[in-house]
């Protein structure tokens, strides 16, 4: 069933030319102007009631007036590319073959974001919108700050939104929630001393070799729970020393902790505390800085819980029934993401939140990413049958 206007037009060949436009046009983190500008002529072109461009440098479009909000987001930046002469297909190239649309940002997600546009236009050509508002966002800088662009998206619209549809990868099924994240800082610190006298100081990685092996048994611990898990990773370690031939001051472990749905923000204090007992170390939140396009500083503190839809909520119902029309059976396995998205900003704001997207995650951040094109104009179905069923 793909998408088409009240003329019974079908617009399927627009929309997966949008798309492979799109992923023509690089757009790294921080550099998405061009993508977003592009956009958001097309929302116009389109027939979009209200287009706007924020301070962040994100687009939101809005099709209807009604007192019942519909919220659709999708990211615009991209991981870079370092392997470009590896790729099958250019990168940049947004080339169709073998029923595939190949390029950066294909999965994640420039599809998903081409789909929403579509669809809400479609949902105001059908007369979907009776009591409804919608608003296609697309936003910046998701890869570094999940949410953090989104956050201020929200802040801005006029009608907070009743439901939030992230248009995240998931090959089409529904996502009903993802595990939370957190990054933490440990640093433990020490004594300098000449390297020839290292009795006379104190050395801050020796300092960090038992903190190491609490990680690690502290993430078997949390494999070994029944149920869902989350996880612990080191992912980076440095020290300082004022030279090579001195005992270093302070030593700085890096760590990705994945949460599952239950575990709290007081457990991650708790579990971090633990940690660090007994050694001369702290530990903290990372405060991640960046610039947008448009030269604006947004601040990111990456400590989110997990999240989780019933499937019981109207937002789910809205989506298994879209599916089974569209799709021709209805849902059986749902998706839950083991990485974060840019839902932590709704659902931190209790507003009820559900994953959908073309193409498969597994995908994201890889050499000759590629979606299928019918995946795209499905989800573009799904999206405007979710509108008119809210």
């Amino acid at each position: 069933m793909n998408p088409h206007l009240s003329n019974g037009n079908d617009f399927s060949n627009d929309l997966i030319d949008f798309t492979s436009q799109l992923v023509r046009i690089q757009s790294y983190s921080g550099q998405e102007g061009e993508a977003i500008r592009f956009i958001k002529s097309k929302m116009e072109a389109l027939g979009y009631d209200e287009v706007t461009l924020d301070r962040y440098g994100n687009v939101i479009g809005r099709v209807g007036s009604g007192d019942r909000v519909i919220l659709f987001d999708s990211h615009i930046d991209t991981v870079q590319v370092n392997d470009a002469d590896l790729w099958e297909e250019p990168p940049f190239s947004g080339a169709i073959k073998n029923g595939y649309l190949w390029g950066r940002g294909s999965v994640d997600m420039k599809s998903g974001a081409a789909a929403s546009v579509y669809a809400a236009a479609a949902a105001k050509a059908n007369g979907h919108l009776d009591s409804k508002t919608v608003y296609v966002s697309c936003s910046t800088f998701e890869e570094d700050c999940d949410g953090e662009a989104l956050k201020h998206i929200l802040a801005g619209l006029k009608r907070k939104p009743n439901f939030a549809v992230i248009c995240e990868p998931s090959a089409n099924h529904i996502a009903i929630g993802h595990k939370g994240k957190a990054q933490v800082i440990i640093t433990t610190r020490g004594v300098s001393a000449h390297g020839s006298a290292p009795e006379k100081g104190r050395n801050a990685v020796y300092e960090m070799a038992e903190i190491i092996e609490r990680v690690n048994r502290t993430n078997l611990d949390l494999m070994n729970k029944p149920g869902p898990y989350g996880t612990l990773v080191l992912s980076r370690i440095s020290s300082t020393s004022v030279s090579l031939n001195a005992v270093p001051s302070d030593c700085q472990i890096y760590i990705d902790r994945r949460m599952a749905v239950g575990e709290t923000v007081e457990d991650i204090h708790h579990e971090m505390d633990g940690i660090i007992s007994g050694k001369d170390a702290t530990w903290e939140i990372d405060t991640i800085r960046r610039v947008t396009w448009t030269g604006e500083e947004i601040v990111y503190h990456p400590l989110h819980t997990a999240w989780q839809i019933d499937l019981d909520h109207p937002l789910s119902q809205a989506f298994i029934t879209a599916c089974t029309e569209v799709q021709g059976n209805k849902p059986e396995t749902f998706e839950f993401w083991d990485f974060s998205t840019n839902a932590v900003a709704v659902v931190s704001q209790g507003i009820p939140a559900i994953g959908f997207g073309p193409g498969e995650h597994k995908l994201a951040h890889m050499r000759d990413e590629k979606v299928p094109v019918s995946q795209v104009v499905e989800a573009c179905a799904v999206y405007e049958k979710a509108i008119k069923n809210l």
